[in-house]
């Protein structure tokens, strides 16, 4: 019970978007999203870190995904594995980094495999793109870095739904969805980002296309939740899409995110409406 609180506490300071929905979700499933969340977020805040080195992000990604990667090969423990790699940086990663062990043990038995199998191939490829240094060139760049860093959030989601009730969903489309909201995010950033010398925009791309990345891939996903029955699955996917979609609409009229207003009428819609 203390490790379920204490996953809610760490969800609910580390992602605004993704609380309310894991929130809401039916028991059991709660669980699986909640897990499957922190342990991606465990390792995404070791990509952004601005005080660990590029070398030394690669070095600790791969390691986390080769230790993930044991359990499921061996059945082995991670606790003490994770401990000692995170020990030097202790003072540096946050806590949904350092508990990632809670986070795998918090996770349904029978659905933890999956999760860990995504959260390995994301952590690989982000480890990839650090040693790129994050210099994106063309759409195809684009597409592999926003698969690894959120088109995998799909197929994940993909695998849970399945696991939980039987619910089918498109593998092509769950990636369309994980970009579509991250695209969002890279336009709602970008001036940060370019403050740390980072750029997401293919060379030559202006926000033009990029709002048109974004659209492309928010079409694709609400095709995705189009043959979704289950009802709690069904919300869990409206209110991050709904949110992304007026985000969007946000930053067209030139505002940098929605009202908190406007924030809570779209998720009241999305669990009104199907």
């Amino acid at each position: 019970m203390k490790l379920q609180k204490d996953a809610m506490k760490v969800l609910k300071e580390t992602s605004r978007t993704f609380f309310i929905p894991i929130k809401l979700l039916a028991p059991n499933l709660k669980e699986a999203v909640a897990s499957a969340y922190l342990c991606m977020r465990a390792i995404d805040e070791i990509e952004d870190h601005e005080d660990i080195e590029v070398v030394e992000k690669s070095n600790l990604l791969n390691e986390v995904s080769s230790i993930l990667e044991n359990k499921i090969t061996t059945g082995a423990p991670i606790d003490q594995a994770l401990d000692e790699l995170f020990t030097p940086y202790q003072s540096l990663l946050p806590e949904v980094t350092l508990r990632l062990a809670d986070w795998v043990e918090f996770c349904p038995d029978t659905i933890t495999d999956k999760v860990l199998e995504s959260t390995i191939i994301m952590g690989r490829g982000m480890a990839k793109w650090a040693e790129k240094d994050w210099v994106v060139k063309t759409r195809e760049d684009l597409d592999d870095y926003t698969y690894y860093v959120a088109g995998l959030v799909g197929v994940m989601l993909t695998d849970i739904w399945r696991w939980y009730d039987g619910t089918e969903t498109d593998r092509e489309l769950a990636i369309g969805f994980g970009r579509g909201l991250q695209s969002v995010n890279i336009l709602r950033n970008y001036k940060e980002d370019a403050e740390r010398d980072v750029d997401f925009f293919p060379e030559d791309w202006k926000l033009d296309q990029m709002f048109s990345y974004a659209e492309e891939n928010l079409a694709l996903a609400d095709a995705y939740i189009k043959d979704i029955e289950t009802t709690t699955i069904l919300n869990f996917c409206k209110i991050p899409l709904a949110l992304a979609h007026g985000t969007l609409d946000a930053l067209k009229e030139g505002r940098e995110k929605m009202s908190r207003t406007e924030v809570v009428a779209v998720v009241n819609q999305a669990i009104r409406t199907k």
